[in-house]
């Protein structure tokens, strides 16, 4: 079922032509769409922009006199080689030795265009050189292995202050973390770059005028007809194939009939069609509201076809939740994976909140990493359709998030202790054991049901994120 792929080989890879694994198979027929190119999960359009600056004092004392400083820039350029898998979707448009205000100044105009500032502290003495780079505006990374130099001390002042409003700080002897402090640049330009396709014939404007003011994100809606027309432009033997695949894959294929898979397939090669076409890479239908009413019908549950597209690198979002929407966007943009939405509820006894919901997606580490076992089942509530049910990773560590508007973030980390497999609730489901308090938790719960889920404890690099976007970040399960 799953092509355990290399990280750097997938971010090479186009939609089209990619047909041995299951969810990136391509479009069928001479009529088919030719997909751009998928830089990175989630981003189909450009690479990262990041400048990375290594400041020093030509006559610093510390970490000793006569640094050789042409060698301290190559040992790095050395560690980022190791890591050019993790940062195969970056281009370092700025590179270079910074060594006094004035060299930063005449980068200004281009430091001004980065999506964010990678400042390596190889020395003593680059307080005013740091200044400079802070000066430019954009999100700045400080990275700063032992021994660099005794500044550390007033960084912390620096970020209270103003000038260092977009400025974080990564304080270690770690080189690979060099690829950690590039992330949240990543989820920046994610985000810029993303298009999301809403198939509904309610629009939220507020909502869409807001994350494009915030984020660059556009929303665009979709008309049922035109998804109608992709389903029937469809080839039979292309949606029989991917049925073939679902069902070759799963553990088990429970109540849908073949037919059943094939219809759900084959509206899943649709909306790749139609997401190729728009260049976007996030596709959310209102399929519980206006199409799903009997005068306006999907041909098919779009649940398959979600499943399918996580699995991509790209994003299949329930309900038309463009909140969840913008929330897996983020997470892809941080971790690279998926984000699994869900109907919350609680148990105390455990410690713990269930999260469930019918759809789940196998490629839950990455679409470049094995899936998880999965039956084909239908939707609980309506008794049809075609589901993926996911059996996530009992002792996986995750995130819990939702975006809330533009200025706040919600979220929760803890451990999925289980995977229930009962007919009650939705399909899917994981317990997660809370690192924080369980009753807090409920106590504080707002802004609706839903939250999204990501393999990973992603708490620093949220924190990045929101210090760079001046967004909150609020621990639900906080006292």
């Amino acid at each position: 079922m799953d092509n355990d792929i290399q990280r750097r080989t997938f971010l090479q890879l186009t939609l089209a032509g990619t047909a041995s694994g299951l969810g990136l198979s391509c479009m069928a027929g001479p009529a088919a769409a030719g997909p751009p190119p998928l830089v990175s999960p989630g981003c189909r359009r450009s690479k990262v922009k990041v400048a990375r600056l290594f400041m020093a004092h030509p006559q610093g004392l510390w970490p000793k006199p006569k640094l050789n400083l042409e060698e301290e820039v190559r040992s790095y350029k050395a560690a980022f080689e190791t890591l050019k898998s993790e940062l195969a979707d970056v281009d370092f448009f700025v590179d270079q030795l910074v060594t006094s205000q004035d060299e930063v100044k005449v980068l200004g105009e281009k430091l001004g265009t980065a999506d964010g500032i990678l400042a390596i502290h190889l020395s003593i003495g680059i307080r005013p050189i740091l200044g400079e780079i802070l000066a430019a505006g954009r999100p700045t990374m400080v990275f700063a292995v032992p021994y660099s130099g005794h500044e550390w001390v007033d960084f912390g002042k620096m970020m209270k202050s103003p000038a260092g409003a977009k400025m974080d700080c990564m304080l270690t002897g770690d080189r690979r973390e060099l690829a950690a402090a590039i992330r949240p640049f990543r989820a920046i330009h994610h985000l810029r770059e993303a298009k999301i396709l809403n198939v509904s014939t309610r629009q939220p404007p507020e909502l869409v005028v807001q994350v494009k003011e915030a984020f660059g994100t556009e929303i665009t809606a979709l008309e049922l007809a035109r998804v109608v027309d992709a389903y029937n432009a469809v080839d039979a033997a292309a949606a029989e194939a991917e049925a073939d695949r679902w069902i070759q894959g799963a553990v088990a294929v429970v109540e849908p009939s073949k037919e059943g898979v094939i219809k759900a397939c084959r509206l899943a090669l649709a909306f790749e069609r139609l997401l190729a076409e728009e260049e976007a890479t996030v596709m959310t239908v209102d399929c519980y509201g206006t199409m799903w009413e009997r005068t306006i019908k999907l041909p098919a549950y779009p649940c398959l076809a979600f499943a399918r597209l996580n699995n991509m690198g790209l994003g299949g979002i329930c309900e038309s939740d463009l909140r969840s929407a913008m929330t897996h966007i983020l997470f892809q943009g941080l971790s690279g994976k998926p984000g699994f939405i869900s109907d919350p509820t609680v148990d105390e006894s455990q410690g713990a909140i269930i999260l469930a919901h019918c759809l789940g997606t196998p490629k839950m580490a990455g679409p470049d990493k094995p899936g998880e076992p999965y039956k084909l089942r239908t939707v609980l509530e309506r008794q049809e359709g075609v589901v993926s049910q996911v059996f996530m990773r009992k002792g996986q560590r995750v995130t819990q998030a939702l975006l809330v508007g533009a200025d706040e973030i919600l979220y929760f980390t803890g451990q999925v202790v289980d995977a229930p497999d009962l007919d009650r609730g939705c399909r899917t489901k994981i317990t997660v054991k809370l690192d924080g308090n369980v009753e807090n938790l409920w106590k504080n719960w707002s802004n609706g049901l839903h939250r999204v889920t990501c393999y990973g404890d992603i708490t620093r690099d949220l924190k990045s994120f929101c210090r760079f976007k001046n967004i909150k970040l609020t621990d639900e399960a906080a006292a």
